[in-house]
């Protein structure tokens, strides 16, 4: 039934799938997108700097209001029917699996907090590439936050949403993930990149137009998901705790670049010396970043993007062979610099090109992943796009 209606596409073919579910109009469209992180890689939960851009695939929810207590969702993208709850019984000791857990822990979320929100019929359907390290859940729960936002009347500002949808997967569906990605759904704007402090969520939105400077951001999504992911993560998030409590630090973000050294000399545990080294370099990287930008040298962004390539690979360990091919094979080609992007272990890798070289370059990593025996990766531009917003 709603395959046949999710065939008509975007607004249309949201709100026409919730009118055959739910046999009524929804209240409205809301869209929530998915994002590329330029640079910045696992200090989010570590109060480091980050800088996130907006992609243009979206997570689009069809929602409509209700007063009785009932939490009905659907999704256009994944086999199953409606799953249906009672607001009341959303208990993160009772939590399931499966796509349906990030709305209906925003749901969660939002009670918990103190909100009124007494249910909802949702249907969603979203464009985001799952398992690629593009922040398809952060979408899920930004897209329902908002929704409930408008209709319940909550007067949350986009921060805040972000803090809703990051602790309905941090408690409710029981992943340790920073605020990085929430913030980035909510917050983004066409034409820049996000420069966020994780500590404080001050923000600064930095002019990222490469089109008008002749440049093109390629995402590469290797397609390949290694299972050690979610479990190796917990580790590092740990690891940097760790290393925080040794150097009595409230967080790495709290170790400055010019007494690393001296600090990583305090460190016993070489595995915790490596995480620590990465954070501290990679913040640095993050304002090395900004600053260029800001002064017009986008060209030279390249190779701090490839060093934070090395330091996610040979410090934190959370490269593989594809990210690692990806970033090989598109420098031999002529790109300006690349690294792998996401929490690793699979997903996607960011590369930067001159405009005339993006169709060479594309050529070279799709013939190095065949020469290599991987899947064919899948290739396309990113650009900086809105955040969070209601559509209809």
């Amino acid at each position: 039934m709603t395959q046949q209606a999710a065939r008509v596409g975007g607004v249309e073919g949201v709100a026409a799938a919730f009118r055959e579910l739910y046999g009524a109009e929804p209240d409205g469209v809301w869209s929530a997108p998915g994002r590329v992180n330029l640079i910045g890689e696992h200090t989010d939960y570590n109060d480091g700097f980050v800088m996130p851009l907006a992609l243009p695939h979206t997570a689009l929810a069809a929602v409509s209001r209700r007063e009785d207590g009932v939490v009905r969702l659907h999704s256009g993208d994944v086999d199953g029917g409606v799953v249906e709850v009672r607001a009341e019984d959303l208990d993160p000791d009772g939590r399931g699996g499966g796509w349906a857990a990030y709305p209906a822990g925003v749901v969660w979320a939002l009670r918990d907090a103190g909100h009124p929100v007494t249910g909802v019929d949702l249907h969603i359907q979203s464009t985001v590439p799952t398992g690629a390290g593009l922040s398809s859940s952060a979408a899920l729960e930004v897209v329902t936050a908002l929704a409930c936002n408008d209709l319940f009347g909550l007067g949350l500002r986009p921060w805040q949403l972000a803090r809703i949808g990051q602790r309905a997967e941090n408690v409710f569906v029981g992943v340790p993930c920073g605020i990085m990605d929430q913030t980035a759904a909510a917050c983004c704007t066409e034409g820049h990149a996000l420069h966020l402090d994780t500590r404080d969520l001050s923000q600064r939105q930095v002019p990222f137009d490469l089109a008008a400077q002749g440049l093109r951001l390629l995402v590469v999504d290797t397609r390949v998901r290694h299972e050690l992911g979610e479990g190796a993560y917990a580790n590092r998030r740990a690891g940097c705790e760790e290393g925080a409590r040794a150097l009595g630090v409230h967080a790495l973000r709290d170790v400055a670049l010019k007494h690393m050294d001296e600090a990583l000399a305090r460190l016993d545990d070489p595995t915790v010396r490596c995480y620590v080294r990465h954070v501290v370099t990679e913040n640095a990287r993050v304002e090395e970043v900004v600053s260029l930008l800001e002064a017009g040298e986008t060209r030279a962004i390249g190779p701090v993007l490839t060093a934070g390539h090395a330091s996610l690979r040979d410090d934190f360990d959370v490269s593989c062979a594809e990210l690692d091919l990806v970033v090989e094979s598109g420098c031999a080609a002529g790109a300006l610099g690349a690294r792998m992007t996401g929490g690793g272990f699979g997903g996607s890798a960011i590369v930067l090109v001159e405009e005339g070289d993006a169709e060479s370059v594309t050529k070279a990593v799709t013939e190095a992943f065949a020469a290599a025996g991987h899947r064919r990766p899948q290739v396309f531009t990113a650009v900086a796009s809105a955040g969070a917003r209601r559509l209809t």
